[in-house]
C-alpha cells in the first residue's frame, strides 16, 4: 500500500489524512515534512511529484487501522491529522495507536455520530435542542407531533419545524427541514437511520478552535450570512462582543468531549438575550473556504496551525511564535459561493458592479464540460467562489447579501430555465 522510490525513509513525524493540495503546499512552505495518506486514485500524482505518501481506502472497516498504523510507524509518524470527514475516525484509531490510548478512537467517534455527539453534550450540561434517533417515517411523524403538541399548537397554526439529519454525514449533507406532514410523506429509505432535532432559534455561527493540551490557543469566529452561500471572517461586533461567552461555551465543549489536541469546528446558535445552544462539532477542516479566509484576515496558515496543535510535542514557544495575539482585525475576508440560477449554462458573466466594488478581490468561476447544471448536494458542488476583502464588516455583510441574488452564469440556449432558489 505504501509507495516510495527509496527503501529507506527519512523519519517524518506527521501524517495528513486525505488529498489536499493547499494543506500539502502550506506544510511544505513552512518546512514541516509530512506523509499524505490518500486514496489510490491519487497515486500517480503523488509519484509524479515525489510526495511521501501511503495509498489507503478510507471506506474499509476500521479494524485494519493497525495495519496502516504499522506502515506509518515505519516512516516515523507519531501524529495523524484528519482533513476530511471520512478520515476523522481513522485519525482517532491511528493516534490511539501512536499514543497507546485506546480511548482516543471512541472520542473521535463522537465527531462522526450526531446522536452520540448531542447526547455527550447534554450529559455535561451543554444546551442542545430536543432530539432523538429515528428509523422510519412513523418515528418522524411521532416526533413532529409531540414537538408541536408541546408548543401548544392548535388547528390552523403554523407548525414548528423539525430537522432531520443523517447520523454520520458531513455538514448539511442529507439535512431535511420538516415543516408539515407532507414533508414526512416525501421521505424515503435513504433518509434513515437519522437524527431528529427541534429547531434552534438565534444567529448561527461557527468557530474554528485550535486546541493544544486542552487549552484554546486561537479562536476564530466565522459569521454566516447565508449558510452554504456566504460567510466572512472574523465576525462583526455583534458576535465579537460576545467572545468571552462564546469562548466559555467552547471550553465547556472541550472539557465535555475531552479534547486535548487538534482543531475543532463547532457550530452554535446565539439568541438576542445571549443564550447559546450547541449545534454540532467537527474535528476536520471546515467547509465554506473558511481556512482561506482565516489566512487572509488573521495572517497565519490554519493548515499549519492544525498540524502544530495536533502534535502533543509542539512546545509552548512554538505555539506562541505561530499564533497571533487576538486583536480586532484590520481586514475582513468574505466569500460568496456561487450556484447557477439556470438549468443550463454556457458561460460566466461577472457583473460590473461586483468587479467595481473596492472589496472585490478575485473569483474562480468556471464552466463545466456539461452545460446542464447538476443538482446541488448539501452545500457542496458550487460553481466557483468570489472573494472579498475590506475593513467594514457591515459593508461586507451587505454586499454578500446583495450579490447572492445576482446571476453569475448565463446561457445562449433560449430554452434554459431559471432554477428555483
Amino acid at each position: 500500500m505504501t509507495s516510495s522510490k527509496d527503501e529507506q525513509y527519512t523519519p517524518i513525524r506527521t501524517a495528513i489524512l486525505g488529498f489536499c493540495l493547499p494543506a500539502m503546499e502550506a506544510l511544505d512552505a513552512h518546512g514541516r515534512p509530512f506523509v499524505a495518506v490518500v486514496p489510490e486514485e491519487f497515486r500517480g500524482y503523488m509519484e509524479q511529484y515525489d510526495i511521501p505518501h501511503v495509498c489507503w481506502d478510507f471506506g474499509r472497516v476500521n479494524e485494519q487501522s493497525e495495519r496502516l498504523a504499522l506502515q506509518l510507524s515505519e516512516r516515523g509518524v507519531k501524529v495523524a491529522v484528519p482533513l476530511y470527514e471520512e478520515t476523522v475516525e481513522w485519525a482517532g484509531a491511528l493516534n490511539g495507536h501512536f499514543r497507546q490510548d485506546k480511548r482516543l478512537f471512541t472520542r473521535y467517534l463522537l465527531f462522526r455520530d450526531k446522536a452520540m455527539m448531542k447526547r455527550r453534550a447534554q450529559m455535561y450540561g451543554i444546551r442542545v435542542g430536543v432530539f432523538e434517533e429515528a428509523d422510519d417515517t412513523e418515528a418522524v411523524e411521532r416526533f413532529f407531533h409531540r414537538v408541536n403538541t408541546a408548543m401548544s399548537k392548535i388547528e390552523g397554526d403554523i407548525k414548528d419545524p423539525i430537522h432531520l439529519k443523517p447520523l454520520n454525514a458531513a455538514g448539511s449533507l442529507g439535512h431535511e427541514m420538516i415543516k408539515s406532514e407532507e414533508d414526512i410523506r416525501k421521505l424515503t429509505e435513504k433518509n434513515f437511520p437519522c437524527l431528529l432535532e427541534t429547531h434552534l432559534n438565534g444567529q448561527e455561527f461557527s468557530c474554528e478552535v485550535f486546541v493544544h493540551n486542552k487549552k484554546i490557543r486561537f479562536l476564530n469566529i466565522t459569521e454566516y450570512i447565508h449558510l452554504g452561500y456566504s460567510n466572512f471572517v472574523p465576525a462583526s461586533e455583534t458576535l465579537e462582543s460576545r467572545r468571552e461567552q462564546i469562548k466559555q461555551a467552547i471550553q465547556d465543549l472541550i472539557d465535555a468531549f475531552d479534547i486535548e489536541y487538534g482543531m475543532i469546528h463547532p457550530e452554535f446558535f446565539i439568541t438576542p438575550d445571549n443564550k447559546i445552544s450547541f449545534g454540532e462539532v467537527a474535528a476536520r477542516v471546515p467547509g465554506g473556504h473558511i481556512f482561506e479566509l482565516i489566512e487572509k484576515a488573521h495572517g497565519f496558515n490554519p493548515f499549519v496551525g492544525f498540524t502544530l496543535c495536533a502534535d502533543p510535542e509542539t512546545t509552548e514557544e512554538e505555539l506562541q511564535a505561530f499564533f497571533p495575539r487576538y486583536n480586532a482585525a484590520e481586514q475582513y475576508a468574505g466569500c460568496l459561493m456561487v450556484y447557477p440560477k439556470q438549468s443550463v449554462i454556457t458561460h460566466a458573466e461577472m457583473p460590473e458592479e461586483v468587479l467595481a466594488h473596492p472589496y472585490y478581490e478575485k473569483h474562480n468561476l468556471f464552466i463545466p464540460s456539461n452545460p446542464k447544471v447538476a443538482e446541488r448536494e448539501a452545500f457542496g458542488n458550487h460553481y466557483g467562489t468570489i472573494y472579498f476583502q475590506g475593513k467594514d464588516p457591515e459593508e461586507m455583510r451587505k454586499l454578500l447579501q446583495d450579490y447572492e441574488h445576482l446571476d453569475f452564469y448565463a446561457s445562449t440556449d433560449p430554452k434554459a430555465k431559471q432554477k428555483e432558489s
